[in-house]
């Protein structure tokens, strides 16, 4: 049925969309801004994720190679834009300039 293919599609396209806008790929459209809110893209991939297995061995071979396709991009843009962050800096044990405590002898 290639109406129902299109509609998978393109519920695929948006969700993939999301996910990229999500990872500050593309611009939000509401607020004219990139912005980063990867906790949020992670749950759209791990949607996607849960559909692909829900529905193995129901779709078309041409619907199979977009999700297949589809995802491999998501996860790889996240895991680039994952490594793009900078590190948050460990939290200092001791004041900056404080002594360390001596060991009695």
């Amino acid at each position: 049925m290639p109406e129902t293919e299109d509609l998978f599609a393109n519920l695929l396209l948006s969700l993939a969309a999301a996910a990229m806008q999500q990872m500050g790929k593309l611009v939000n459209p509401l607020t004219n801004k990139t912005e980063l809110d990867l906790p949020r893209a992670q749950q759209t991939i791990d949607l996607l994720d849960a559909l692909q297995a829900k529905t193995k061995g129901n779709l078309s071979d041409k619907e199979d190679r977009l999700f297949t396709t589809l995802l491999g991009d998501l996860k790889r843009n996240y895991i680039d834009t994952l490594n793009a962050q900078p590190a948050a800096s460990p939290a200092p044990d001791a004041a900056p300039g404080a002594a360390e405590p001596e060991a009695d002898a």
